[in-house]
């Protein structure tokens, strides 16, 4: 069995309660949570489901190591 490590982006709800993620390797895996536990659990899931639709499919796992960078910007708007 082949392990994959994969970076997930966690970000809280805006305006219900709980939170979400998306995995930048991979295009559209999202899931929610309640707790950052039951999300972790969710997205996990998440990523098992779409590699195996993708082995499935015969498409190419995408590279697990794909670095993420995160920044923050400002951006000026004048009203």
């Amino acid at each position: 069995m082949k392990k994959y490590t994969f970076t997930i982006v966690i970000e809280k709800e805006p305006e219900d309660p709980g939170y979400y993620a998306h995995v930048p390797a991979l295009p559209g895996c999202v899931s929610a949570g309640l707790t950052i536990e039951e999300l972790r659990e969710n997205i996990v899931e998440a990523i098992h489901l779409y590699i195996e639709s993708l082995v499935q499919d015969g498409l190419p796992i995408p590279d697990a190591d794909n670095p993420v960078q995160v920044e923050r910007v400002t951006v000026a708007i004048s009203a």
